[in-house]
């Protein structure tokens, strides 16, 4: 039986972007101009560059309050609360607007740019007009973005009203219109729409740990990813798909997302799994997530 190569995947040449270190459960990220200081539960080794390095670099920090919350703190008191940065491919250009949210997050995940460019280049190979994109548990829009812009029919859903509306900010920054915006339970959206005889020629996941729908719906990875994938897979279009999952749970291997891929789509072809990580410019990685994807062409 034939064995997918198991990869490690890291984007390359992002201008607006940089993993600068990490370790002792930080990372020192540039984004745009400004460097940031936040926690990273996966940098479980030593720094490379020294405390005093991350001083003088870093623009912000974020010191936790709880293990869900914090508060950022400035070097100086003109550096904003939001600001912008592009990322542009072979095929396309986006951008994204940064914020200091009280979760450590900014409103980018930067290693998906390895996705964002799969998902790219496979639209632009398709015959099929204007194909359709479902991106489920979408966030900020990133994959959203960059399927619009290569020509796609997409259609975004995410169960925070409040990320819906900056991924829509997104799309207007981007230049980009009619993205269909979806706010529901992923889960329940992907059940109606096999009610309907609905067909996507691409379909995105990439779901948190744990969740909650807008309704109060409970999302648990381990829970309920085989009935998600289960379901996804009889949405995609025969003749023309892609698939992408992605997963952050510590808990998850490559191995286990390829046996999901092949338990709800046994006749898989083209099917890559593997790690997604950023290379750090002291020279050390940082894995970020594992990925299973496949596709017709």
């Amino acid at each position: 039986m034939h064995q997918p190569n198991i990869q490690a995947l890291t984007p390359e040449n992002w201008k607006d972007y940089e993993l600068i270190d990490c370790g002792d459960f930080e990372k020192l990220e540039r984004f745009g101009n400004l460097i940031l200081i936040r926690p990273e539960p996966q940098a479980v080794w030593s720094k490379k560059l020294s405390e005093n390095e991350w001083q003088k670099l870093h623009h912000i920090r974020f010191k936790g309050r709880s293990a869900t919350s914090g508060d950022w703190i400035k070097k100086s008191s003109n550096i904003p609360d939001r600001w912008h940065i592009v990322y542009k491919n072979k095929e396309s250009e986006i951008k994204f607007r940064l914020g200091l949210t009280s979760f450590k997050h900014v409103g980018i995940f930067p290693e998906q740019a390895v996705n964002w460019d799969y998902i790219s280049s496979t639209i632009k190979k398709f015959k099929t007009p204007e194909p359709k994109v479902l991106n489920l548990f979408a966030y900020t829009g990133g994959a959203s973005l960059i399927a619009k812009a290569a020509g796609a029919d997409t259609t975004h859903v995410d169960s925070i009203k409040q990320v819906v509306t900056w991924a829509n900010e997104n799309q207007e920054i981007s230049g980009l219109e009619n993205i269909r915006w979806v706010v529901e339970d992923a889960l329940k959206f992907v059940q109606r729409e096999l009610k309907r005889g609905k067909k996507y020629n691409g379909i995105i996941l990439d779901p948190p740990a744990y969740g909650h729908g807008p309704k109060g719906e409970k999302w648990k990875l381990e829970d309920h990813i085989k009935e998600m994938m289960t379901d996804v897979v009889k949405l995609l279009d025969p003749e023309e798909h892609f698939l992408i999952l992605n997963t952050y749970s510590l808990g998850f291997s490559s191995v286990i997302v390829e046996n999901l891929i092949k338990g709800a789509k046994p006749d898989v072809k083209n099917l890559e799994i593997g790690e997604l990580y950023l290379n750090a410019t002291s020279g050390i990685n940082l894995p970020l997530g594992v990925f299973g994807k496949f596709r017709s062409v």
